[in-house]
This record gives structure tokens, C-alpha cells and sequence, in this order.
């Protein structure tokens, strides 16, 4: 009924229920059949075939027999033919072109919009499809299905199919699916319940598998990402179902569906070097700072020594970054640290085993120009001034112990 609406029927509808009323038909649309799918109370129901009967009167009564209650059951069967509604039933049956006649009550599904999932730095989010929605189970079986439809616009297909591909079938421009903990109290990180398996229009979708771990005892990790839906998606005005088979053991779950725009670690290099360099004199004042006497301390501190060389490949820097929330002077190199993150994303800083976070980084300023003019040493040292000299073998063999280096930066 929904889906024949026009604009003026639709704008009656979630005027009803106090939704937005604003944006193109196809907006509406889905606004709508998500209110269907999520919220229809039996009022809600009653206003929508109003409405129908209202735009449709003859057809309506060629369809749907004339007793506005109690009418016979249907079976399964003549529903998949006629959009219809039992008035027994607290939740309408939806047909769409693509989806199965369902002979059984859709499950009911919280939005839970308070639930929050942490920003992504390889993927920028360019609609929101469904809102966090809780997984509420329907029994007491251990093993649950919890369907949802949605309908693309026809901009978001043109987007899609417009999209360069980061590799052979896959495109940049991607329907995920983040599944995280019903937990409001801070931005949630991507967590799958146990026995996940997802289907996308009656095929089983990939989901992410296990690490292998090496260490003896130790249970292999499973990496929780956003699931790529893209390619099972009916690329059209037809409704999409995506339903999510889960372990229901006490914990509660909420999933969402996004359109986004994945990144390469490139492009976030190339970000990172536009917005994230710090400037060498803002990095020398943090030196001084390092290096600053203190009344009580017992050692003077007269240098800092700092690495040229990554700790993650053991190659020269050619990027020199680290995070802002990070004590240490030392950096890493950007270009591999996020080639990394790319391929098994931790966000882990490998100089201080704390959270480094891409939003954090910066470029130093002051160890990229040390770096240009630095050509012959793998080591340099800052001195209390800010200035820094290199650091050679002739002079590792030859400093006093007199003096002590307290090594601060790694």
C-alpha cells in the first residue's frame, strides 16, 4: 500500500506519526516503509489503509473484502498475490517484488538511535539506510532471525554503480552492515554476535573469519568489520531484505546499514599530510618542554635520543608521525603504519602499545625537515635548546658516562 502512495499521501502519513514530511518521494518512501516495518501499531495501520481507500477506492474494493473486521484468514498463498491485512494481526504483511510472502508476523524491531558506533577512518559514511536497531528475539531458541527491507534511492544506485572499484568486484561506493553492543553509554566498536550468518535477498552474504594465531592456546581472533552487502544488492527501485541469523546467549546486539565511500590508505595518507602536519617550531617547543629541568629530579636531562628508523618495517621514516595523545617523541612511519591499519586495523601505536587513533596522528613537522638534512645517521639527539645533532658511531663510543642521556623518547 505504502509503495503506491503518492507524495501528498506519503506527507499525510508521517505527518500522522510526527516523522519529517520533508525530502524527495523516494525519501519519503523509505521513511515510510521503515515506520511499517518498525513502529506500525494498529492505529498506524488503519491510517495507511485509509489513505489507500482513499486514493484507490475501487481497486481496493475489488481486492480486499468489504467487512472492515473480522475478516476470513488467508492463506499464504492469496497473500503473496494481494497486498492485504488481517486485522487480527498487530503488523501488516509486506510483498514487494523481491521478497518473499511472509505467512507468519514480521519480528519486532527497536531503533535504538541513542546507540552509537565509532567513526571509521577507512570508510565515510554518505547516508545512514537504518538507524542502530536492537536484535530482539522472538523465542526461546538459542538461534534467531531478524529481518529488515529497505529501498535504495535511485541516487544511491547511481552513486554505486558510478563508483571506481578499489579492486576487481568491489566497488568504492558500499551498502555495509555494523553490528555492535546495545550500549549507549559511549560510541560502540564493531562486535558480531556468536553464529552470525547474513543473507541479502536470499543469498548468503561473506562475513569476515577467524585470525589464525600462532601462539599455542591462544583462541584465534575474529576482526569484526562492517560487512559488504553491495554485491547482492538489487541495484534498482526494488526492495531490498537483509536478515541477520544470530546466537541469542543473553547479550544484546543492535545493527545498522550505511552507504559509504571506502577509502584507501593512500587517500588517508594524502588527508593525513593535508590537515595533520605540525609545524617544526610547535614541535620544537614540545622538545624544549621534554627536556625541561626538573627542581625534583635528581638527573638532568640533556638530550632526548630519537630513531630515524620505523619500528614497524626497520627501514628510514619517510613519514614521520605519531599520535598527539602519545608521551614519546619517537614516530613511526605514516605510510606503513596505515597500510597495516588497512589490512588488519588495530590503531595501536608500535612505539608505546597505546591507542593511536587516525584522528590523532600528526606529522612531525621538525623530524621531516631533520630528515632531509640528516642523511648520514640512523640516530639523532635533542638537545635542551631544541636543537638536535646527529648521533654516529665515533660518537656512541666516545661519550662519557659522566654526562648520562636519559632516554625519554622511545
Amino acid at each position: 500500500m505504502v509503495m503506491s502512495f503518492r507524495v501528498s499521501d506519503l506527507q499525510m502519513l508521517l505527518g500522522y506519526v510526527g516523522r519529517s514530511k520533508s525530502g524527495l518521494k523516494h525519501e519519503l518512501v523509505t521513511r515510510a516503509l521503515q515506520l511499517v516495518q518498525f513502529d506500525c501499531s494498529p492505529e498506524v495501520f488503519k491510517k495507511i489503509k485509509e489513505l489507500y481507500e482513499t486514493r484507490y477506492s475501487k481497486k481496493v474494493t475489488d481486492v480486499v473484502p468489504a467487512a472492515p473486521v473480522q475478516q476470513p484468514h488467508r492463506s499464504p498463498d492469496s497473500l503473496a498475490v494481494h497486498p492485504s491485512y488481517d486485522h487480527n494481526l498487530d503488523y501488516p504483511a509486506l510483498y514487494g517484488k523481491h521478497v518473499n510472502g511472509l505467512s507468519r508476523i514480521p519480528p519486532k524491531i527497536m531503533t535504538k538511535p541513542e546507540v552509537r558506533l565509532v567513526k571509521l577512518p577507512f570508510y565515510d559514511v554518505v547516508d545512514e539506510l537504518l538507524k542502530p536497531t536492537e536484535l530482539v528475539a522472538q523465542n526461546s531458541e538459542k538461534l534467531q532471525d531478524s529481518p529488515c527491507v529497505f529501498v535504495l534511492s535511485p541516487r544511491q544506485v547511481d552513486l554505486i554503480k558510478n563508483s571506481r572499484d578499489l579492486h576487481p568486484g568491489t566497488k568504492s561506493v558500499q551498502v555495509v552492515l555494523r553490528i555492535c553492543y546495545t550500549d549507549t553509554s559511549c560510541p560502540q566498536e564493531d562486535q558480531y554476535p556468536p553464529n552470525i550468518a547474513v543473507k541479502v535477498n536470499h543469498n548468503y552474504c561473506s562475513v569476515p573469519g577467524y585470525y589464525p594465531s600462532n601462539k599455542p592456546g591462544v583462541e584465534p581472533k575474529r576482526p569484526c568489520r562492517p560487512i559488504n552487502l553491495t554485491n547482492l544488492m538489487y541495484l534498482s527501485s526494488a526492495s531490498n531484505r537483509v536478515t541477520v541469523t544470530w546466537g541469542n546467549y543473553g547479550k544484546s546486539y543492535s545493527v545498522g546499514l550505511y552507504l559509504v565511500r571506502q577509502r584507501t590508505s593512500s587517500e588517508l595518507l594524502q588527508r593525513l599530510k593535508t590537515i595533520g602536519v605540525k609545524h617544526p617550531e610547535l614541535c620544537k617547543t614540545l622538545v624544549r618542554e621534554k627536556l625541561r629541568l626538573d627542581p625534583d629530579s635528581e638527573i638532568a636531562t640533556t638530550g632526548v635520543r630519537v630513531s630515524l628508523i620505523c619500528p614497524l618495517v626497520k627501514m628510514r621514516l619517510t613519514v614521520p608521525c605519531r599520535a598527539e595523545t602519545c608521551a614519546h617523541l619517537q614516530c613511526f612511519d605514516a605510510v606503513f603504519y596505515l597500510q597495516m591499519n588497512e589490512k588488519k586495523p588495530t590503531w595501536t601505536c608500535p612505539v608505546c602499545d597505546k591507542p593511536a587513533q587516525y584522528d590523532q596522528l600528526i606529522i612531525d613537522g621538525l623530524l621531516s625537515k631533520i630528515l632531509s638534512e640528516c642523511k648520514d645517521a640512523d640516530e639523532i639527539e635533542f638537545l635542551v635548546d631544541g636543537s638536535w645533532r646527529p648521533i654516529t658511531a665515533e660518537k656512541e663510543r666516545s661519550s662519557s658516562p659522566l654526562c648520562p642521556i636519559l632516554d625519554l623518547g622511545i
